[in-house]
């Protein structure tokens, strides 16, 4: 009878402990899932024109400062909140490849010495005749190979206008489809003087252009790994 209640008393024991171990577990899992989270992505959202100065009262004039337009120059964005279309035209192939092969013989004979003219032999079997033989080769090769290809055009808006005159551009596009949503986003720095007449600029002109294409939704989540799987394949795992 002692026994079972000490049994049942080790059981009780044990239970409690994982009981109160799994908290712990918990708050590990979150904090390695929070390692193992990308970080945040910059704001892309669209830049807002700066405000005209105010004008000044009684000046008389019809010309206002801010509401200027060019009479003979491209209709071109060039003012912070200007939008501006981007072709996207990027291409890219990178391909790879490595053989190394190594081949390596050696032998050797080291005769038995002889004595009173005759070898050393036990029933008629050279004893102290030795011989090295060894043969090793490596044949190594790998391939690899990368493509990708982006096409399409993306309006996006001035959100800052450098001292060089140089502008930096900033904007997305989001496409809703059935169960999911894509995007385009980009961002990087345009000269004036490579904007087309009809206010757009090829992305191979684009300076630190930054290109991101995904999606979000039902297709992404299914195409994407769990948060245990994310885990177990952190580099700095040692397994």
């Amino acid at each position: 009878m002692i026994t079972a209640v000490t049994y049942f008393m080790d059981d009780i024991q044990a239970a409690s402990r994982r009981w109160l171990a799994m908290p712990v577990l918990l708050s590990l899992c979150a904090i390695f899932t929070g390692c193992v989270t990308a970080p945040p992505e910059p704001d892309y959202a669209a830049t807002w024109p700066e405000p005209p100065p105010p004008a000044t009262a009684g000046n008389g004039a019809i010309y206002q400062s801010g509401h200027d337009v060019a009479l003979f120059e491209n209709s071109t964005a060039r003012r912070v909140g200007d939008t501006l279309t981007i072709r996207l035209n990027e291409r890219t192939n990178a391909s790879k490849s490595s053989s190394t092969s190594t081949s390596k013989e050696s032998s050797a004979d080291l005769k038995g010495p002889t004595i009173a003219g005759r070898p050393v032999t036990v029933n008629g079997t050279e004893v102290l005749q030795m011989g090295i033989d060894n043969n090793s080769s490596f044949d190594g090769k790998g391939d690899s190979s990368q493509s990708n290809r982006l096409e399409g055009q993306v309006t996006v808006t001035v959100a800052q206008r450098l001292p060089n005159g140089n502008l930096l551009v900033r904007g997305q596009k989001w496409i809703a489809i059935n169960q999911g949503k894509e995007y385009v986003r980009i961002q990087g720095i345009v000269r004036p003087i490579d904007i087309d007449p009809d206010n757009s600029v090829s992305s191979l002109k684009v300076a630190d252009a930054m290109i991101s294409y995904g999606g979000k939704g039902t297709l992404a989540d299914a195409n994407a790994p769990g948060l245990l799987a994310r885990f177990f394949n952190f580099s700095w795992l040692p397994f």
